[in-house]
């Protein structure tokens, strides 16, 4: 099947990749957001990110802690064996936390994007960062868009 929006289901899974429902998403530059207590977020890619990376990440980058965050400008560089880039972040604000555990197996961000491969935690400089993002069932359609605008034929099995 190549989408599977199942009421009551946790999550949505578009062409093999996995899309937990309670997560906000940054479609375009594929990273996830998860808002945790005293008003900070944490901050990931997805499964889509780590299939164009082709399922290989290397390496892990992250800014450090207190650094600033700019939106739309890397939080992050990830290595993969296509391309070494940034990983662009949705709001302002300021590094609060790493995931060190990333840094030495950044294989993580493949294997278990949504949990132990989260990449940090930012204090965001405004309430409410995350209202432009995408969650529950406008997942679907937003990433089946994402999928055929640019020829994305999915995640492989294992791989989200």
């Amino acid at each position: 099947m190549a989408a599977d929006a199942v009421p009551g289901s946790d999550e949505i899974v578009v062409r093999g990749c996995r899309f937990p429902r309670e997560l906000l998403y940054d479609v375009p530059n594929h990273m996830w957001y998860r808002e945790i207590e005293g008003g900070l977020v944490r901050v990931g890619m997805t499964a889509v990110a780590a299939a164009l990376a082709d399922n290989r990440i290397f390496g892990f980058t992250p800014k450090r802690p207190g650094r600033d965050l700019e939106a739309g400008r890397s939080c992050a560089t990830i290595e993969s064996s296509k391309w070494v880039g940034p990983a662009r972040i949705a709001f302002d604000g300021i590094v609060d936390a790493i995931n060190d555990e990333l840094i030495d197996d950044p294989s993580h961000l493949v294997t278990d994007p949504y949990g132990k491969g989260w990449m940090l935690i930012a204090e965001p400089a405004v309430t409410s960062p995350l209202l432009h993002l995408v969650t529950g069932d406008s997942i679907l359609p937003a990433y089946t868009t994402w999928m055929n605008e640019n020829n994305f034929r999915g995640c492989s099995e294992g791989s989200s």
